[in-house]
């Protein structure tokens, strides 16, 4: 019996050591895509960690590509913004009956003195709408990428966790098995173990399916096959200090760079620049012409020409002009709506993250300790008899669970840092 007990505590005594550091090692699985992927070096590339994700994705993600063309394309637009229209050439034969002559009429459009200056500056505030969507289609991959991390690192870790206690659990049956068959331990004990095993085989196949949607999902923010292979995530982020994380100035930070409301503080200027276009529309345009006429091969007679429109449809510009200051008041009023919204969601973030550290240092500190002494003292009563199997097994269950939290609250702190980052517009 003592010999049982002893190989039972040292058994157990190598997997409580590591109840404070939970860390991640490759599994052992079988499917070929939680294979880590390997360099010429032979060392695990992409996938072990965040900043390589992101360092792949700004390269093959479409979605910023397109974004990229966009902005290009909103780049080129400028330059014609504000061009002249071409000139045109009239070719008229007078009195072809009678071999009278040709007369030739060059005309140039020459809009009212701002309204190329103006529609050039609709143009530029364009592009700046197409930049700042540019950084707010980063920013949202790059967020989703560092939270989808989280979570793959998550199910990796508590798959691996669980394992660990899935093999601490067939130990304990073979162990338990040999006791009943020297009838120092009911079949009770048997068949509790065996459920217990059971239960966790059934949690290890429900983590098995999320770390596969994980892996997929992280292939798809990359443009990578869905089976594409992906190292093991080896480690979270490092979290900035309590110090770092203060509401006030990250609120400035908020308001200078945050990508959305560089979006909406362009839609403003946009807005601002088609107002006074619409204004300038109430004065004329000119059309400036010159016409030689030809006599033979001899130039006989220049003439000048000046056209311009008359601006009698008010009501019409009226309407135009209303249009353009509605739109204005509603641009301004989406930007506040959007800075009241991420203002509220960026406090919410600071908030959760500060409750997810505070967490996980309880954990760390007092649960993990205190749920490792109840499974010792659990341990020692059941070698002496005054503490069943089932107490024993409950026992490791509460460190098992307090473990699975610890994971749950350093990726809940990598959520809401990715949260505040994107927010912020930067790491």
């Amino acid at each position: 019996m003592k010999i049982y007990l002893s190989l039972m505590t040292l058994m157990c005594g190598v997997w409580l050591s590591s109840s404070h550091a939970v860390e991640v090692l490759p599994l052992q699985n079988s499917n070929a895509l939680t294979q880590p992927t390997v360099n010429l070096a032979g060392t695990i590339s992409l996938g072990s960690n965040v900043e390589g994700l992101l360092r792949y994705a700004r390269e093959h993600n479409p979605n910023l590509a397109a974004a990229r063309f966009d902005v290009a394309a909103a780049t080129q637009r400028a330059e014609p913004a504000s061009a002249l229209p071409d000139p045109v050439l009239r070719i008229e034969p007078m009195d072809v009956t009678r071999n009278g002559g040709t007369r030739f009429l060059v005309m140039q459009s020459v809009p009212w003195m701002r309204k190329r200056g103006l529609q050039r500056e609709v143009s530029e505030a364009k592009r700046a709408q197409a930049d700042g969507q540019m950084a707010a289609t980063w920013t949202e991959l790059a967020s989703r990428i560092k939270q989808t991390y989280a979570m793959y690192h998550y199910t990796t870790a508590n798959e691996r966790l669980t394992q660990q206690t899935l093999d601490l659990l067939d130990n304990m049956e073979q162990i338990v098995q040999t006791r009943y068959a020297n009838g120092l331990a009911t079949q009770q004990d048997v068949i509790q173990v065996q459920v217990e095993k059971t239960l966790l085989r059934g949690e290890l196949i429900a983590l098995q399916n999320e770390h596969h949607h994980s892996h997929a999902r992280l292939n798809a923010l990359l443009s990578r096959p869905t089976n594409a292979p992906l190292a093991e995530p080896e480690q979270l982020r490092n979290m900035p200090s309590p110090a770092s994380l203060d509401e006030s100035a990250l609120l400035e930070q908020l308001l200078a760079r945050n990508p959305q409301l560089r979006i909406a503080e362009a839609d403003i200027q946009t807005a601002e620049k088609s107002r006074e276009l619409s204004y300038a529309k109430r004065y004329p345009d000119f059309i400036f012409g010159i016409a030689p006429t030809q006599s033979g091969s001899a130039i006989k007679q220049w003439d000048l020409m000046l056209e311009l429109n008359i601006p009698l449809q008010q009501s019409s510009r009226r309407a135009q002009e209303g249009e353009t200051e509605a739109m204005l008041s509603a641009s301004t009023a989406r930007k506040q709506a959007l800075l009241d919204q991420m203002q509220s969601e960026l406090s919410e973030a600071l908030s959760a993250l500060e409750s997810a550290r505070r967490t996980e240092s309880l954990i760390t500190t007092r649960l993990l300790p205190q749920a490792e002494m109840t499974y010792q003292s659990a341990l020692a009563g059941y070698e002496t008899g005054k503490v069943s199997f089932s107490m024993l097994i409950e026992a490791q269950k509460q460190i098992l669970k307090a473990k699975q939290q610890h994971l749950q609250a350093q990726t809940d702190m990598q959520l809401r840092l990715a949260d505040i980052e994107k927010s912020l517009g930067e790491e």
